[in-house]
């Protein structure tokens, strides 16, 4: 990595491509005199789900280690795939902000710019920043971390159960559309004390949210108006989940069982946390089970599992945070200031998109550039830094996807999949990676 001091050996792009940037936008669309470098990519198409290793490598190949990329509606803006120069941007949130406001491309941005839910300007905790973010942050992990993994393992196996209750008759599924895509949002459901009896209903209604269609709002809006209730009556009738325990520590509930961490932040502001954890534990935890599913099914090494074997579930599921990690990139971080990083003359309000997928393929730190099986737990699938994964919700994350994975194979032991593996498509996303489909087949068997 060229250091900051010394920007002879850095590349600023200039700002020559159409349509131009402001000057202080540091335009990474443009191109060296010449085309001596290779267009910047548009963030999208086929082989962000085709071959996305491929792509890493010559994106990599043609344009180092931060690559220009342009976003829809021709906004530039750029992807961090080294390894070491995403740890770089990561550790340091007083140069590399979450704070989207920073942004020096807003005044091109059109009122329905279709990654506006993404990287919008926002009230939750994805977007702020110093010492108020480690305040609301405290109260995020401060609910989480009561969480028991004994009896999140029992809730997980028994809406598990219930969801294949509904299909191990017919002897074939799609595990994407009815388990994968369910339960985890069953379970989150219960954790942040939502009830049961809505749970079905409110899984359909974040999953219309997530997949972006016409559905999208109504998705949302329902979410919204179930957690107002459950909130309102929370003062009637007091109940102890993440939920309640988050309103606790931020002051806007009775309750002697820890004292009030910060009372600055409305209870509007934290409900609204609530349903961003909701989201964002939802899809790639949905994502990691069916990738997870999709690689024993189709790969020998794991076969063992599918009869009972343990072990190797663990494996897969680390394989996958490595190769076919379902959070591929992230929007965002924005430079405070003019910089350097990777070669690249980064200027103040830059957008830089991390690419974890990029990072994980990096060859500075898979040398032999072989699968990634056993306890290396060395990826950036869950983030690093101030704005990571809180650590209570990747526990979380990774206790229903094993446990999902354990179900479905003891349930169904012979479990196949019903289609060839080259017919396996991917959503058309560069920013989550996860199956349309996994359709199986198995020998029926009674629910319960």
């Amino acid at each position: 990595m060229t250091p900051p001091d010394t920007p002879s050996a850095t590349t600023d792009a200039p700002e020559a491509a159409a349509p131009a940037a402001p000057a202080t936008g540091g335009c990474p669309v443009a191109h060296g005199a010449g085309g001596a470098e290779p267009a910047p990519l548009l963030l999208g198409g086929d082989r962000f789900q085709s071959d996305p290793i491929g792509l890493y490598r010559d994106l990599r190949r043609d344009h180092g280690p931060v690559a220009p990329v342009v976003l829809p509606g021709k906004l530039p803006a750029w992807l961090v795939i080294g390894y070491r120069e995403l740890h770089q941007v990561t550790s340091d949130p007083v140069l590399y902000s979450r704070d989207s406001d920073l942004w020096n491309q807003w005044d091109r941005v059109p009122e329905n710019w279709p990654l506006l839910p993404m990287i919008g300007k926002q009230e939750s905790i994805l977007y702020t920043v110093g010492e108020r973010h480690r305040r609301r942050a405290a109260v995020m992990e401060g609910g989480l971390e009561a969480v028991e993994a004994h009896e999140l393992r029992a809730t997980t196996e028994r809406l598990a159960d219930s969801l294949i209750d509904d299909f191990c008759g017919s002897g074939d599924a799609d595990v994407i559309a009815d388990y994968a895509m369910m339960l985890p949002a069953l379970v989150l459901f219960q954790l942040f004390g939502l009830p049961e009896s809505e749970g079905r209903g409110l899984a359909h209604a974040i999953n219309d949210m997530i997949n972006g269609g016409e559905r999208a709002l109504a998705g949302q809006q329902h979410i919204r108006e179930c957690v107002g209730r459950m909130v309102a009556d929370l003062h009637v009738h007091p109940r102890d989940h993440v939920t309640s325990r988050m309103l606790r520590l931020g002051g806007h509930l009775p309750g002697e069982d820890r004292a009030v961490i910060t009372d600055e932040f409305s209870a509007a502001e934290i409900i609204q946390d609530v349903l961003v954890m909701v989201v964002a534990g939802h899809q790639p935890t949905a994502d990691w089970i069916g990738n997870t599913l999709r690689l024993m099914l189709t790969d020998t090494r794991f076969a063992a599992s599918l009869f009972g074997g343990r072990h190797s579930i663990a494996e897969a599921m680390n394989e996958v945070l490595w190769e076919d990690t379902p959070s591929q990139n992230i929007a965002g971080r924005w430079a405070t200031r003019d910089t350097h990083i990777g070669g690249r003359r980064i200027r103040e309000g830059d957008l830089l998109i991390l690419s974890f997928a990029g990072a994980n393929y990096d060859p500075l730190v898979r040398t032999d550039q072989s699968a990634l099986t056993g306890g290396n737990n060395a990826f950036f699938s869950f983030g690093h830094g101030e704005h990571r994964c809180p650590f209570p919700a990747r526990e979380i994350a990774e206790i229903v996807a094993r446990t999902a994975i354990e179900v479905i194979l003891d349930r169904l032991p012979d479990i196949d999949l019903a289609v060839a593996a080259e017919e396996l498509t991917r959503r058309p996303s560069p920013w989550l990676r996860g199956l349309t489909r996994l359709p199986v087949r198995f020998t029926p068997v009674p629910a319960g």
